[in-house]
């Protein structure tokens, strides 16, 4: 019959591949969103499995009644936007000259960035170079040494040398500088790849808990992810300072916490995941 589907042993196979996945993948964030909007007694009780419990807000309240993580909060995106802004615009700048096959010692550069991939110096001697430098306990110490990544300059390279040569030799022609021809005509026309490893830089940096652990010395400085970290690791006892639980299990504040968390980041996902199939077709547009 037209129209009519035969299904495959393959695609059944990987359906119920990819339903495990997706279940494996959302069963913590509902399970999480489930205790932190449950009341104290189901959650103490362990009635809480998929759905809340006597639904209340009252661990959201006493999150955000300290301030504590309010501030936090801010610190984590404010540390996020100033990296990821940092990220993309050194990462765009450094690719374009490695993009151009007559750019002098182009292969030399390559071969160095590429070695940082598997000669990694470690935390040690980065920690000393950030404390010399009079880095430590600011943002600076979180943003300047991560300020390129080699796979997302890789990716960024192959993208730039897969858009047309046409447009740059024209721009040439016309007078432009190679400043213009990057921030006027190049940038523009690589939003779905700048997306792409954009995304993954903010990810980087709002994930981030071990960087400002060892760089920053003040409690008032530290991102939410330290101030989680903390949270789930001591106990009630050793972290009393960190929130007023009140009357409230320690699991609703904790979880509470974490949805707070994951919001920016399913906020910002649905509005960059269009650029993700663009960026893939790298040199896809017409010269």
């Amino acid at each position: 019959m037209v129209g009519e589907r035969k299904i495959s042993l393959f695609g059944v196979i990987n359906t119920l591949i990819l339903t495990l996945v997706a279940v494996a993948t959302l069963y913590p964030i509902v399970y999480i969103t489930a205790i932190s909007l449950s009341d104290t007694v189901s959650v103490v009780q362990g009635k809480v499995f998929l759905f809340p419990k006597r639904l209340n807000f009252e661990a959201y309240g006493e999150v955000l009644k300290n301030d504590t993580i309010p501030r936090a909060y801010l610190n984590s995106v404010f540390y996020t936007a100033l990296g990821t802004f940092v990220n993309l615009l050194f990462t765009a700048v450094a690719a374009y000259p490695l993009s151009q096959k007559g750019f002098f010692g182009r292969k030399f550069f390559m071969t160095a960035i590429v070695l940082t991939m598997f000669l990694n110096p470690g935390i040690i001697p980065t920690y000393v170079v950030v404390q010399q430098l009079g880095l430590t306990d600011s943002v600076w110490a979180l943003v300047l040494p991560n300020a390129i990544w080699t796979m997302e300059l890789i990716i960024l390279k192959s993208f730039y040398e897969n858009m047309s040569s046409q447009i740059r030799e024209a721009a040439l022609i016309d007078g432009a500088s190679e400043y213009r021809i990057l921030f006027n005509i190049v940038i523009p026309l690589s939003k779905p790849a700048l997306a792409s490893i954009g995304l993954f830089y903010f990810m980087g940096h709002w994930n981030s808990f071990f960087l400002p652990l060892i760089y920053l010395n003040d409690p008032d400085k530290y991102p939410l992810q330290v101030v989680l970290r903390d949270m789930l690791i001591y106990s009630a006892e050793n972290d009393a300072g960190l929130v007023d639980r009140s009357a409230l299990a320690p699991q609703s504040i904790k979880n509470a916490t974490i949805v707070l968390s994951m919001i920016p980041v399913l906020l910002l996902y649905p509005f960059a995941q269009k650029y993700f199939a663009k960026g893939v077709m790298l040199g896809s547009e017409k010269g």
